[in-house]
């Protein structure tokens, strides 16, 4: 039988196979082509609790599918803070470090982050679509089921902010984000529906409320780990989302909450976070790759990697305590060259145990995403006291010990702007973060891309909508330029 391709915003119910059904999946010669599916298999499949016991565990996959790719490259390339070694034609994220992603692309960055996000996204919508029947049907497990109801909300909120974060520009674009977001789809749509964009404005108030609902219906639930959602880990998306839309004081209110249970990461237990196969005292949520491949740690090899850190990036540390300068090392054979270790496991364990863990939220940045949002409220000295934490840590110091006397808010602004890109480097932030900053992209002068600077606004500071989703669905429009 030959398969039937599908658009991903129209017949994703389709797709939940790929994760816990075990459907098969055709080659990649097309953008998505899957074997159909009976009608009655996915409703089936949910008609227990043995059955959205496993779909949940097929949705953090899905997520880590796409973090571990192409979707934590991006913002790192395409920004300036991570350079190609080499850029010959077709290497991976070339066209996206050159900034000439190609709709048609559907084996690249363009395709694929769409299309993974989005079978992410339909993992969550059947898990909550299907939650409400087993709660009237099996009441006993019903503290269980409000549990994965509110995992599966928070997944779902994170699925439509990634993606309008790649394929919509930033929430401050356009007055009252009135511009083209993603579809918020809070449902697996049928085969007869083709779902149009909603604005940003609108997906972003579909994540505030999926988020705030997950916060609720976790309730007095405490964090058992980093490798789950919780109510901690939608409390700092909140303030993550709030940030991006330049609302400071509800930023600052879920920052607050979450500080005050999560700690920083000091000393050894920084380095172990990302070398030595440990959570880290300060993780709110990353995803486990036990078991899985990362294209991530290929990536960023130190051994001939794709992706080095720039000049620009190196020339940022200036104090040769700072404990973020041992997650480089000079690359072999070089005097001047290095290589990232955030995806280089050291830890004494077979290669097969070894595994790469991408982090999503984590202290250190809402640190910076408090200080952030007390810079804009007019708050300089706030502001200055979260990054004394941040760079007292960094050093091994005190917070006494360090002293920040300026109170100017563009030299702070500065500051924190170099403190991000130091923290948060290779963690997929910086391109987002120049974006909705409505900067410039400045590259340094001798960078291998075609593209040094580009001024804001750009509409090459977005991804073209994949060109078989325009032809399969008659209600999606492309981005401007990027799509013509």
């Amino acid at each position: 039988m030959k398969p039937i391709r599908f658009k991903l915003t129209k017949t994703v119910a389709n797709l939940l196979g790929t994760i816990i059904l075990g459907v098969s999946m055709a080659g990649c010669s097309d953008f998505l082509e899957v074997q159909p599916v009976g009608q009655t298999t996915i409703p089936v499949f949910f008609s227990d609790m043995d059955g959205i016991r496993t779909a949940l565990p097929g949705a953090y996959s899905a997520m880590y599918n796409y973090y571990s790719s192409e979707f934590y490259k991006y913002p790192e390339i395409a920004g300036n803070m991570v350079s190609l070694k080499t850029v010959t034609s077709g290497g991976d994220m070339v066209k996206e470090y050159n900034f000439i992603s190609d709709p048609t692309d559907e084996t690249g960055a363009v395709g694929y982050i769409w299309k993974k996000i989005f079978i992410a996204l339909a993992n969550v919508n059947n898990i909550l679509q299907y939650q409400p029947s087993l709660v009237a049907k099996y009441p006993n497990n019903l503290a269980e089921l409000q549990e994965i109801k509110a995992e599966a909300l928070f997944l779902r909120a994170l699925c439509l902010f990634d993606a309008c974060r790649v394929y919509a520009q930033p929430y401050n674009y356009t007055q009252e984000a009135s511009h083209l977001g993603i579809p918020a789809l809070t449902k697996t749509p049928g085969a007869d529906d083709n779902m149009p964009r909603n604005t940003v404005n609108q997906v972003y108030v579909q994540i505030i409320k999926d988020l705030k609902e997950s916060e609720e219906d976790f309730g007095s639930t405490p964090m058992t780990d980093a490798y789950h959602a919780s109510k901690l880990a939608s409390q700092a998306l909140l303030a993550r989302v709030y940030l991006y839309m330049e609302d400071w004081d509800d930023a600052i209110i879920y920052a607050n909450k979450v500080l005050a249970s999560v700690p920083l990461s000091y000393g050894s237990d920084y380095m172990d976070m990302f070398t030595n196969l440990t959570a880290g005292n300060e993780a709110i949520f990353r995803l486990n790759g036990l078991k899985k491949s990362c294209p991530l740690q290929k990536f960023y090899y130190p051994v001939s990697p794709v992706a080095v850190p720039s000049d620009t990036l190196m020339s940022l540390f200036t104090d040769s305590d700072d404990i973020r300068l041992k997650l480089f090392q000079l690359e072999s054979g070089s005097k001047n060259s290095y290589v990232t270790l955030k995806y280089t496991v050291t830890a004494n364990v077979s290669e097969s145990d070894k595994h790469y863990d991408p982090f999503v939220l984590r202290a250190s940045e809402i640190y910076l995403i408090r200080a952030e949002a007390y810079l804009n409220n007019n708050e300089p000295k706030l502001a200055a006291s979260d990054l004394k934490a941040l760079i007292a840590r960094s050093r091994n110091k005190q917070t006494s010990d360090i002293s920040i006397t300026e109170t100017d808010k563009t030299v702070l602004r500065r500051l924190l702007e170099v403190e991000r890109a130091k923290e948060l480097c290779f963690e997929g932030h910086q391109f987002f973060d120049i974006v909705r900053w409505n900067h410039a992209l400045v590259r340094s002068t001798n960078t291998n891309s075609n593209i040094r600077y580009m001024s804001y606004p750009n509409d090459r500071f977005v991804l073209p909508i994949p060109q078989t989703e325009l032809e399969a669905n008659t209600n999606m429009v492309g981005n401007p330029t990027v799509n013509n």
